[in-house]
C-alpha cells in the first residue's frame, strides 16, 4: 500500500490518519460539508469534498467514495468504525475497483454480520450459547409464542444488526409483541432488513469481549478482553481492559472460542468477539463485530501494540508481530465523551465547542476529533473524543481518572462529563464488587444530574476562519458573516439561535433530537391535547416520543422517514378558535 483513503470522520479518522503516517503510507480524508474544518481533514495528507451534509450523500455513499479513491491516486481503503464498516456491499465494491480492503472478506462480513448464522458457528465449535429461536421470526404472534416456550426475559435482535440497534428487552409476555415490531422496524430504518430472533435474556449481563487479529498466513491471536458493561441504551460508556473480576475459567472460555470462531472462518483483520455474562455466571456468546471497535485504544495500553497499524500490515499481507497473547500490562479505563446532556436522559447535542481542555500527565491518552472552535453537527453521531486512562492497577487507574477527569474542561455544549465522574464516586462500579451490568444506568444508577445550562450564542463575531479545498489541499480563509452557512460555519450558532426563538412557541412542534422521523401517530388536521404523543422518532439508537406542547389542531411539516435535526420544527399546532375566544 502507498496511499490509504478513510471512509470515515471524526476522531477514528484522525486516529488512523497518524497509524498510515507511521506506518509510512500517505493519508486521504473525505468529508461532508459540516466536517470542511475538522481535525480529521486538516492532518490528512489529501481531503476530497463528498458533497453533502447527511449520512446518505457522503459517508455512505460507496460509488463516491470510490470516485474520490481513484481520483486521489488511493490504493487502499480504511472504513473505520461504523458507517460502512461492516457492509459486504462496500467491501466487494472496494475490492472490485482494484483496492486493498482493510479489513475481512465480505463473506466472512456475511457470515458473521448474520447473527443466526454467528450463532451457528459459535454453536459448531463449542462456544458457550443461550437458548434462542435458530431461525427469524415472521410475526409477532409467533414471537410471543416462542416467549412462552423458553420464557420471559427475552432479547429480542435484528438478524442483520449491530450495536444495539434492533435489540429490545421484554420482561413480561404482555409486551413482546409490541416490542418485536419495535424491533422490526427499528432493524429495516437501520439495515434494510427486519429479520428478527429471539433468545433467552441473561439476568443483569455484563459484556465482555475478546479483541481478536489474523492475518492472511494463518495466525490468530487474542490480544486482551474488555469489559464494556457501562451502556446507557445499549451503547457502551465506559470501557476497560483487561476485563476486571472474572475467573481465570471465564477468561479461558472467552478466549478458546473466540478465537476458534475466527478460524472456523478464515478470518483476517481485527474483530471483537462479543459475550454476555449472567450475574449467576452464566457466559454466552452474543455476536462478532468485523471491524474496529470504538474501545480498541484500552487494548492497546494494556498490550503494548497498535492495533490500527496492525490491520495495515495484514492488508499488506505481513504477518502478525506477535504470535501470542500478550499478558496485560497493568489496566487502562476508556471515557466516551460524547456530545450528550446527562442530564437530560443523555440527549444529544450539537454546537460550537468554545473551550476545549484537555487533560495530560501520567497515564492520559485522549483521542479526540475535536478542539476550541470545532463544530459537532447535528447530523452525526455524538462522539467526540475519547479518554483513556492507565494505571499499574484498576485501583490506580480509577485514581487517575478522578483526577483527569476534574481537570477536563469543555464549554459550549454538553457533554457526558458529569456523568463519568459520579461514575467514579459509584461503588457499584469502583468497589471491590462489580455491580454493573449492561442496564445498570436505566436500574441502578440514582444520582441526579443538572442538566446544561444552554446560553444563547453569541453573535458579534463578523467574519471566521474556514478552510476550503484546493486539489485535494485545504487552504484556511476568512468568511464573511453572510456566507458562514456556505462554508459550515456558524452554521450551529444559527441553528440554535432558530430552536430558541421556536422553543419559546408552544404551538410549534420541535424535533427533540438529531435523528430520523420514523411516524406519526396523529393525522394532519387531528385535535391534539397537550402531552399527546404525536409521533415517534429514532436516534442514538433508541426510539424517542414527540409530544404536543399545547392543545388544538396539528399539522405536520416533515413526513416520516426524513433525517430531521434538534431543533427543527416538524409541525405546527394551531389553538382552536373556540379555546381562544374570550368569555362575554
Amino acid at each position: 500500500m502507498k496511499k490509504v483513503l478513510i471512509a470515515n470522520r471524526g476522531e477514528i479518522a484522525l486516529r488512523i490518519v497518524r497509524a498510515c503516517r507511521d506506518y509510512g503510507v500517505k493519508s486521504v480524508a473525505v468529508y461532508a460539508d459540516e466536517d470542511v474544518n475538522a481535525l480529521f481533514v486538516r492532518h490528512a495528507d489529501e481531503a476530497f469534498a463528498l458533497g453533502g451534509s447527511t449520512p446518505k450523500d457522503t459517508y455512505l455513499n460507496i460509488d463516491k467514495l470510490i470516485e474520490i479513491a481513484k481520483r486521489s491516486g488511493a490504493d487502499a481503503v480504511h472504513p473505520g468504525y461504523g458507517f460502512l464498516s461492516e457492509r459486504a456491499e462496500f467491501s466487494e465494491a472496494v475490492v472490485n475497483a482494484g483496492l486493498t480492503w482493510i479489513g475481512p472478506s465480505a463473506d466472512v462480513i456475511r457470515a458473521l454480520g448474520d447473527k443466526l448464522e454467528a450463532r451457528r458457528i459459535a454453536a459448531k465449535i463449542g462456544a458457550p450459547l443461550a437458548r434462542g429461536s435458530e431461525n427469524a421470526i415472521d410475526s409477532a404472534a409467533e414471537a410471543l409464542a416462542f416467549a412462552r416456550e423458553i420464557g420471559v426475559p427475552v432479547a429480542i435482535k435484528a438478524a442483520h444488526g449491530g450495536g444495539g440497534r434492533g435489540l429490545k428487552i421484554a420482561h413480561d409476555l404482555a409486551e413482546v409483541e409490541e416490542l418485536f415490531e419495535s424491533a422490526r422496524r427499528e432493524a429495516l430504518v437501520a439495515f434494510g432488513r427486519g429479520e428478527c430472533f429471539i433468545e433467552q435474556y441473561l439476568d443483569r449481563p455484563r459484556h465482555i469481549e475478546a479483541q481478536i487479529i489474523a492475518d492472511t498466513h494463518g495466525n490468530v491471536v487474542v490480544v486482551g478482553t474488555r469489559d464494556c458493561s457501562l451502556q446507557r441504551r445499549n451503547q457502551k460508556l465506559v470501557e476497560e481492559a483487561p476485563a476486571p473480576f472474572i475467573t481465570d475459567e471465564q477468561r479461558a472460555a472467552i478466549h478458546q472460542s473466540a478465537a476458534a470462531i475466527c478460524r472456523e472462518v478464515g478470518y483476517t483483520g481485527a474483530a471483537t468477539v462479543e459475550y454476555l455474562l449472567s450475574a449467576s455466571g452464566v457466559l454466552s456468546f452474543l455476536e462478532v463485530n468485523t471491524r474496529l471497535q470504538v474501545e480498541h485504544p484500552v487494548t492497546e495500553e494494556t498490550a503494548g501494540i497498535d492495533l490500527v497499524v496492525e490491520q495495515l500490515r495484514i492488508a499488506d499481507r505481513l504477518p502478525l508481530s506477535i504470535s501470542e497473547s500478550p499478558a496485560p500490562r497493568g489496566h487502562a479505563i476508556e471515557f466516551r465523551i460524547n456530545a450528550e446532556d446527562a442530564g437530560r436522559g443523555f440527549l444529544p447535542a450539537f454546537g460550537e465547542i468554545r473551550r476545549f481542555e484537555p487533560p495530560t500527565g501520567p497515564g492520559i491518552r485522549l483521542d479526540s476529533g475535536v478542539e476550541a472552535g470545532s463544530v459537532v453537527p447535528s447530523t452525526f453521531d455524538s462522539l467526540t473524543a475519547k479518554l483513556i486512562v492507565t494505571g499499574a492497577t484498576r485501583e490506580q487507574a480509577i485514581a487517575r481518572a478522578r483526577r483527569a477527569l476534574a481537570e477536563f474542561n469543555i464549554e459550549g455544549i454538553p457533554t457526558v462529563l458529569p456523568f463519568h465522574r459520579q461514575v467514579l464516586e459509584e461503588a457499584d462500579f469502583t468497589g471491590p464488587v462489580f455491580r454493573v451490568h449492561t442496564r445498570w444506568i436505566e436500574t441502578d444508577f440514582a444520582a441526579k444530574l443538572e442538566p446544561h445550562a444552554r446560553a444563547k450564542p453569541a453573535r458579534s463575531q463578523q467574519t471566521r476562519r474556514a478552510r476550503v479545498e484546493i486539489e485535494g489541499r485545504m487552504v484556511d480563509v476568512d468568511v464573511p458573516r453572510a456566507y458562514w452557512t456556505v462554508f459550515g460555519a456558524g452554521a450551529a450558532d444559527d441553528a440554535e439561535e432558530n430552536r430558541e426563538t421556536a422553543s419559546e412557541d408552544p404551538g410549534c412542534v420541535l424535533a427533540p433530537m438529531s435523528g430520523t422521523l420514523l411516524a406519526w401517530r396523529v393525522q394532519d388536521g387531528a385535535t391534539v391535547r397537550e402531552n399527546d404523543v404525536l409521533g415517534v422518532m429514532e436516534a442514538m439508537k433508541m426510539e424517542t416520543q414527540i409530544l404536543a406542547g399545547s392543545n388544538g389542531t396539528f399539522t405536520a411539516s416533515v413526513t416520516a422517514g426524513s433525517p430531521v435535526s434538534a431543533g427543527e420544527e416538524l409541525g405546527r399546532i394551531v389553538p382552536d378558535s373556540t379555546q381562544e375566544a374570550t368569555p362575554s
